[in-house]
């Protein structure tokens, strides 16, 4: 008998499911009591907000915060700040949650940073560096402006939806057990943090989803022009060998074109299918947050968050160029 196609998206009678859905990244909140929202709109939110937490991985306050407790220079302060959140991990665990950096890297700082300062000092020595990096950004204006006070409110509102559901986000779910602070500037950086890294956790899903390695991960993004493959390598510390033979494996199994580790990531058109299904996956399993509070307190967490993150990026906090993060 002849198997029978299913209805077309115009001959359907009941509401089509969502790829959030069919990817089990359902909305945490029961249909229908806020707007439905695209997760594009999900992503510029998140995108918009982004320098106000991003900033703490290339502040210079966090430097001699991070050396008054007794960590060393280099990556030292960055893997143990943003690991602190989970405990004295050890070196396996921050691989397994950072995903794409050159596991020797880690090794060289994770656990010898847990012998120099415990983790709860060095989570005080983080917020030390982000208290000091946002008031030099932010105005005293700013900082006790109804705009900030809204801003925090839509924020740590969708943080908090985040909260509800920590299973299968292991980084996200050990900064979600900290405690919020009480300045409200703090208080929108740690719901940005949660945000991001809710985020984080479901990209690194939808990468291992796709059999990709951590180097493999890098040169997909590399393929899709965001950053170029030189500072991806550089910055997460791959030897040569190590992304050639990446590029190669990904190579044979056609998603890349280059086969010599070539700076010029060429995507197949397999590749091309890959990387938008991961981002795809990555937006859709984002969004809980953002629908729960809705599409209008989305748009204008934007409104507000756009000024407070070139603030950021004009002090100098965060040397990128802004159209990375501001989408329209």
């Amino acid at each position: 008998m002849a198997r029978k196609e299913p209805p077309s998206v115009h001959q359907r009678t009941e509401p089509m499911q969502s790829r959030a859905t069919r990817f089990n990244c359902r909305p945490l909140r029961p249909p229908g009591t806020v707007p439905p929202m695209e997760p594009i709109e999900a992503r510029k939110t998140f995108r918009t907000l982004e320098p106000i937490h991003g900033m703490i991985y290339f502040t210079e306050a966090a430097v001699p915060a991070y050396a008054k407790i007794g960590l060393k220079s280099g990556r030292m302060g960055y893997f143990a700040s943003r690991s602190a959140a989970m405990g004295a991990v050890p070196a396996e665990v921050v691989i397994a949650t950072f995903f794409n950096f050159d596991p020797s890297l880690v090794r060289r700082v994770i656990p010898e940073a847990w012998n120099l300062a415990s983790p709860s000092a060095v989570l005080d020595a983080r917020m030390e560096a982000v208290d000091a990096s946002l008031r030099k950004a932010f105005s005293d204006e700013v900082l006790d402006s109804m705009e900030l006070a809204e801003a925090v409110s839509i924020a740590r509102r969708a943080a908090m939806v985040a909260c509800e559901r920590p299973e299968g986000r292991p980084l996200f779910a050990g900064h979600a057990s900290l405690p919020w602070p009480d300045e409200p500037h703090l208080v929108l950086w740690h719901a940005q943090t949660l945000l991001r890294e809710y985020r984080g956790d479901a990209h690194i899903a939808a990468l291992v989803g796709e059999g990709l390695s951590g180097v493999e991960a890098l040169i997909s993004h590399a393929g899709s022009g965001d950053v170029p493959a030189a500072v991806l390598q550089s910055s997460r510390a791959w030897s040569d060998e190590a992304w050639a033979s990446g590029v190669e494996g990904m190579r044979a199994r056609g998603l890349v074109e280059a086969g010599d580790g070539s700076a010029d990531i060429m995507f197949t058109e397999a590749g091309k299918a890959q990387r938008q299904r991961i981002e795809e996956r990555t937006d859709e399993c984002a969004l809980a947050p953002y629908a729960a509070v809705g599409s209008d307190a989305s748009a204008r967490l934007r409104e507000l968050g756009r000024p407070l993150s070139m603030a950021v990026i004009d002090a100098g906090l965060l040397k990128i160029d802004p159209k990375r993060f501001f989408e329209e």
